[in-house]
């Protein structure tokens, strides 16, 4: 979650710095911190909240310029997000400076020893004792990437580290654990960031490092080895999007750029997916058709808006491919002692590729011998490395915590494995898939025509800005998005929402029905006649008791218009493809509520992006 941007070059470091933590704000944090060497000497400011406020620190005082330097933005984890605990943290004589992401699992153990051999400990962080073993390591003999290499051994957990030393003034050492960071590489500087984003202004040229890694930053070069010394194969790859992708176009906020791009995403996320002999065709997949065809179950494991996508995947793995598939919270799957085999294949869905509790799925599945697919949008992230095949999404950056054209993407990832699964198993045949390829293709141009009607439900959202609860209800595909609906509220306008399956209303739900209560209903298509018609039913049940009944159908639908208090009319779908489509309202109408009641709807409060934590 936390941000982390490192650079030596030929700039004023501080300027680079800042920009990158800018960049990186979206991961959302609580304080923000900076270290510059310069003239064999090393400064550093950091202050709790914003990073407006350390803006106006570094302008009251600011720090003798450099050309190397590094910066931090903290969620917290040990200790109270205050100025104390914000990063960086330094060891006793202040020539030595460390940043980290992640938590260290043995630091009070570590903490003990230290302050036994007399070391002075100014936070509560478990950072902070990455400084003063570094400190010892350093006395004890060798420069600051050995000193590094040794620390590092001696961790446990998931761990970032980035540090900095007046004594060795060109140099920037990083290493990764189980957590994110990538080498940006310039024309005689280089970057080091937690995301892309952070060097994007500067260079499109990454370094993937991989697990166990450290890193020698200098304006000359970069090395990279293990923990032990070793050199290190590395990963050198170009970014494919530039720096006015992470700028908000225009708009208000990054989410509603991000809502509007939905349409190219989803086009983007099905490019290239069809081979010349017409059949599909997924890029690096690393699973051999055979190997496909002996899977007997899927295991989908995800958290928050990926889980809903992941809900959705259900349907149609098992109506397309004819395969048994569950679908787990991430958090819990390791947990509860899940079966397993060589002939199960558990599919991750994260957006970053950084989620740890996907990732902590993904290694106890490893250990079971499972087949591992991950679908992911950040190339270079950990869960790719981990999986056996991958399914890029090709979303682009998304900057806004809550989730939107992350998870349309996810669901074309997941339409996407479904029919190649049905491809190499036969239970579809190959214009069958075809078919299915071609009906995707044409969903751009309908969540397109989704936006160009909204403002309608730009005006329900503001009218319902002094509601205290909003519910939702869905059936078969509708009901994961009823549940993305809700989550999107919860997010952005901090009230309280559920979504529920309209089939239990019966069974509890009824009794929270009160007179104007808002009900959000996605209705199926017509073609499911069946339950079509139960939910038309459901719809009457509430409206009879007083709620006010908002009403997601298709184009045409008539049938459920005497029930509707409001109409929002989507275009028609196949059934499995309709979240596409009726996501989309939801989306919009959690943005513009939250923007009526004045939050800040790209970072809401108490979240992040991406949860590198337990």
């Amino acid at each position: 979650m936390c941000g982390i941007v490192g650079y030596v070059g030929s700039k004023p470091a501080l300027e680079v710095v800042i920009e990158g933590l800018a960049r990186l704000e979206y991961r959302g944090y609580d304080s923000a911190g900076v270290a510059v060497l310069a003239n064999g000497r090393l400064a550093t400011a950091k202050r709790a909240g914003k990073l407006i406020n350390l803006r106006k620190a570094l302008e009251e005082g600011p720090p003798p310029a450099g050309t190397l330097g590094m910066g931090h933005t903290r969620w917290a984890t040990h200790g109270a997000p205050n100025d104390r605990n914000a990063h960086p943290h330094t060891d006793c004589s202040g020539a030595l400076a460390v940043i980290h992401n992640g938590i260290i699992e043995n630091f009070a153990a570590l903490r003990a020893e230290l302050e036994e051999a007399g070391h002075g400990l100014a936070s509560d962080t478990d950072t902070e004792v990455v400084a003063h073993l570094l400190e010892d390591e350093l006395k004890a003999g060798g420069d600051l990437a050995a000193a590094m290499r040794r620390v590092c051994r001696r961790l446990e957990g998931a761990f970032t580290l980035v540090a900095v030393h007046a004594g060795d003034p060109d140099l920037v050492v990083g290493a990764r654990r189980n957590s994110p960071l990538v080498v940006g590489v310039g024309d005689g500087e280089n970057f080091l960031a937690s995301d892309v984003a952070a060097f994007i202004a500067h260079t499109r040229d990454a370094i993937e490092l991989g697990q166990d890694q450290v890193v020698e930053l200098r304006a000359s070069g970069v090395t990279v080895t293990d923990f032990e010394g070793r050199p290190a194969e590395v990963k050198e790859y170009h970014v494919d999007w530039d720096v006015s992708a992470a700028e908000k176009g225009g708009y208000d906020y990054f989410m509603l750029k991000e809502i509007a791009e939905q349409p190219k995403a989803v086009a983007d996320t099905l490019l290239g997916r069809i081979g010349t002999d017409g059949r599909l065709t997924l890029d690096e997949m690393r699973i051999s058709d055979q190997e496909l065809r002996e899977v007997d179950k899927i295991i989908i494991v995800a958290c928050g808006t990926s889980y809903h996508a992941g809900l959705i995947a259900k349907y149609a793995i098992e109506h397309w491919a004819g395969l048994p598939c569950e679908v787990e919270l991430a958090s819990e799957f390791r947990y509860r002692d899940p079966i397993l085999s060589r002939t199960t294949l558990v599919i991750a869905i994260s957006q970053s590729g950084e989620t740890m509790d996907a990732l902590m799925a993904v290694r106890h599945a490893r250990e079971q011998h499972a087949k591992l697919l991950g679908i992911c949008n950040v190339n270079g992230s950990t869960l790719p490395r981990e999986c056996d095949g991958v399914l890029y999404t090709h979303a682009g950056p998304e900057i806004a915590v809550a989730s939107t054209k992350a998870f349309l993407t996810q669901l074309v990832a997941v339409y996407l494995i479904a029919l190649y699964l049905g491809q190499v198993r036969g239970t579809k045949w190959g214009d069958e898939v075809f078919a299915m390829i071609q009906l995707l293709e044409r969903m751009p141009e309908k969540v397109e025509k989704v936006l160009e009607t909204m403002e309608p439900v730009r005006e329900l959202a503001r009218s319902l800005s002094g509601e205290r609860s909003v519910l939702f209800l869905g059936r078969h595909v509708g009901f994961p998005v009823a549940l993305e609906g809700a989550l999107k509220l919860k997010e952005l306008a901090y009230m309280h929402a559920e979504g529920f399956a309209a089939g239990e209303l019966k069974h509890g739900p009824i009794a929270l029905i009160e007179e104007g209560l808002p009900v959000i209903v996605v209705v199926p298509p017509r073609a499911r006649d069946v339950l079509h018609d139960k939910i038309v039913s459901n719809i009457q049940e509430i409206r009879a008791r007083g709620a006010r009944t908002i009403v997601i159908a298709e184009d045409g639908d008539t049938s459920v218009e005497p029930y509707a208090d409001t109409l929002i009319s989507v275009p028609a779908v196949p059934t499995l493809l309709q979240p596409l489509v009726t996501t989309v309202p939801l989306q919009v109408f959690a943005c513009e509520l939250a923007t009526a009641k004045g939050h800040d709807v790209d970072q809401p409060r108490n979240l992040a992006k991406s949860v590198t934590v337990e």
